[in-house]
């Protein structure tokens, strides 16, 4: 009896090593996780697996992008390898090396190294102006009886942007900057008012003031890299009535080829997510011109004009709320921007 309860846990034994090679490390999402905080506790960077998460939990997944508390989860990356473990105990494992990261405080506690994803935008230079910012916070709306500001959540997407398209090698210049915030993993951001213009500039209280300073930053930029690839993308909140529930929208300006070819190309994009990913639900953004706005009009740099979505509605709150959600925003738009670099040209001004 005892000779077969060995025979029987040895079978056991090798088709668990055997289907160990296949079989990833799963774990039970708690109350309040989502896919960046989940994958944080399991030591695996999100920025980098964010995809693969979803693609092996897309079943598992509500609207396609949220977790259920008390599912299992896999983690990409985690394998239940018996014999690589074992391997990896007595140093006779594989050595892995991964590339060097780069620091940037602009991010923040925790997020400040961007390691280094691909050369996908070597040579390419971008401007990223979030919106409102310094004595103007944009649109305020009220969630659960707290003040909530465009300005921040437009700076936070903004800088997860950034991260994105430095991970894969363009040059970035981040004009509307808070030294204390950097990127925040909070669903309620707090209002400040100590932004300030690239490098150091005080912003104006004057609307207007505020555009031409904005306008000025980024031309002599423009003109300090003349001949390269330069892109401007400007990134708000749009503010419609409680009711309305809107889509993420891209303008640019009218005469601009380039600045049309930007918009499309993360239009694409997002419209390639949402099929993906949301299956069942329409897409209903666009890209247009909108050559009477400020920015459309005075910048050199061919741009694009982001509007996140309705900071008034519930709906498009909850898109702009959920930490996951602005990452996920924010990746969606920097793959937009890789379409463009890799099928565009440097051209002249717009």
């Amino acid at each position: 009896m005892k000779s077969k309860r060995i025979i029987y846990v040895l079978l056991l034994f090798i088709a668990y090593i055997a289907s160990g090679q296949e079989s990833y490390i799963s774990v039970i999402a708690d109350k309040g996780d989502g896919i960046y905080s989940l994958l944080r506790k399991q030591g695996v960077n999100p920025y980098e697996s964010f995809d693969d998460f979803i693609a092996m939990n897309m079943d598992n997944l509500r609207d396609s992008i949220h977790l259920y508390e008390g599912r299992n989860y896999k983690i990409p990356g985690k394998l239940i390898d018996t014999v690589s473990v074992a391997a990896s105990d007595k140093n006779t494992g594989t050595k892995i090396t991964r590339s060097e990261g780069r620091s940037f405080p602009i991010f923040g506690k925790g997020h400040e190294t961007v390691f280094p994803k691909s050369e996908k935008l070597k040579g390419a230079v971008y401007y990223l102006v979030s919106g409102h910012g310094g004595p103007d916070p944009g649109a305020i709306a009220i969630h659960k009886d707290t003040q909530i500001a465009e300005d921040e959540y437009a700076y936070d997407i903004t800088l997860r942007l950034a991260k994105e398209l430095l991970a894969h090698g363009a040059m970035v210049y981040i004009i509307i900057q808070d030294s204390n915030d950097g990127i925040r993993d909070d669903r309620i951001l707090k209002i400040d008012r100590d932004e300030v213009a690239y490098p150091d500039k005080t912003i104006p209280l004057n609307q207007v003031a505020r555009l031409k300073q904005r306008v000025t930053i980024v031309n002599d930029l423009h003109k300090k890299h003349s001949g390269q690839f330069q892109r401007l993308i400007v990134t708000h909140v749009d503010s419609r009535s409680k009711g309305q529930n809107i889509d993420v929208f891209f303008y640019h300006h009218a005469k601009s080829k380039n600045g049309k070819k930007l918009a499309e190309s993360i239009h694409k994009t997002f419209h390639k997510k949402y099929k993906k990913y949301q299956p069942g639900r329409i897409y209903r953004g666009t890209f247009e011109d909108r050559t009477s706005l400020y920015l459309v009009k005075k910048t050199h740099p061919a741009m694009t004009f982001i509007e996140i979505g309705n900071i008034r509605n519930s709906k498009d709150q909850k898109r702009i709320l959920e930490p996951d959600n602005r990452q996920a925003l924010a990746k969606w738009i920097s793959e937009g921007v890789i379409l463009d670099f890799e099928s565009g040209e440097i051209g002249p001004i717009r």
